[in-house]
């Protein structure tokens, strides 16, 4: 799919309007708070029905306005519309017209991959912004998954909610009896397919880092918290825990806690690597998954690139044009002295971005 236009209504700097982006190469130049981020934030939000710099829904809104909305026309899809609203705290998903309960939903039918400065916490934040990357990288092409994901965290909250409760309490204890076998066997599921699905996208990624970098051998490893791999093993192993886990009020081990390590000759890369060589592993990342969504599903993404080349010296930046995975449709933010007319194709449309309105 491809995306004909966007409407936007009172989204973040934004000026309502319907902006038509029938190109598969849409270069988007301004300075910066002129809006060119918003406006990839606008096409994501229709993708996900949420920001991908990790805002509250309310922040999206623009000030002094309680309401606002943003829709895509499709093409080359058996979709025509997505329109996402938020009204107040309520927020509505319309796809072709008809209102659907589940975000899920949306990833069948304008799926999108965003490249954004906010990659690098993927490479030197959190595991749990590393866990999310892969967890979404998988939630694309697969939707079992996700809801696999779902029923583990509905489970893992009741069960931290016990845990803070007395577990002299015989009754407490007998529904912890009961929820550890669930935990354990949504935990299994995601395990399993965590490490099959990190075996794949290594394969994916270590020859794509090398080829850009010249750097060899990387490898994305999967580090499950629990070494257990059956359901009677991690049912004991969570019975066995289970007082350490009420002394801090919550499970302290399980998938929530799994980690991903990026390796070279068997150590940990992340952490020894430049910010230059963690920023060219957090964009050849999102390549990679990219390809990973293409070779699954057969199909190609919308992606979002803000700003990508701006940190990149000219080799590596050539290196990673030349790696640039297949895509339906591409959005690039360049700053007016970027050369972006060098990476001009036939069929390219270029806006100026200015004060939150786009003019060709």
């Amino acid at each position: 799919m491809s995306v004909a236009s966007l409407r936007i209504t009172a989204f973040r700097n934004l000026v309502d309007a319907e902006i038509h982006t029938d190109g598969r190469d849409i270069f988007l130049v301004g300075e910066n708070g002129q809006g060119k981020t918003n406006f990839l934030e606008a096409l994501y939000f229709c993708s996900y029905a949420s920001s991908f710099k990790g805002v509250r829904d309310r922040e999206l809104i623009r000030n002094g306005e309680k309401d606002c909305s943003a829709s895509i026309k499709i093409k080359n899809s058996v979709y025509e519309k997505v329109l996402v609203k938020l009204e107040g705290s309520k927020k509505s998903i319309q796809i072709d017209g008809k209102n659907i309960t589940d975000r899920k939903e949306l990833l069948e039918v304008a799926p999108c991959i965003v490249f954004c400065h906010e990659d690098m916490e993927f490479v030197a934040g959190s595991p749990e912004r590393r866990r999310w990357f892969f967890d979404q990288s998988q939630s694309l092409y697969d939707p079992l998954y996700l809801e696999d994901l779902r029923k583990y965290r509905r489970v893992l909250k009741t069960r931290n909610t016990l845990l803070k409760e007395n577990y002299g309490n015989r009754d407490i204890k007998a529904v912890l009896d009961a929820l550890d076998p669930q935990l354990a066997l949504y935990g299994l599921q995601l395990m399993e397919k965590r490490a099959e699905s990190a075996e794949q996208f290594s394969v994916t990624f270590g020859p794509l880092y090398e080829e850009v970098s010249g750097i060899n051998a990387i490898t994305v490893g999967y580090v499950p918290s629990w070494k257990a791999a059956t359901l009677e093993g991690i049912t004991a192993f969570l019975e066995k825990r289970r007082e350490a886990d009420m002394a801090a009020g919550a499970c302290l081990s399980g998938p929530h806690r799994d980690r991903y390590v990026f390796t070279r000759d068997g150590e940990e890369f992340s952490g020894k690597a430049s910010t230059g060589q963690r920023r060219l592993l957090a964009l050849l990342l999102r390549i990679a998954q990219a390809r990973r969504f293409s070779q699954v599903t057969g199909k190609n993404p919308v992606l979002l690139l803000d700003d990508v080349l701006l940190e990149l010296d000219p080799e590596k930046r050539r290196k990673f044009l030349l790696v640039m995975p297949e895509y339906e449709q591409a959005f690039y933010t360049f700053l007016p002295e970027e050369p972006y007319d060098r990476y001009r194709k036939s069929h390219t449309v270029v806006y100026t971005m200015s004060g939150g309105v786009l003019t060709t």
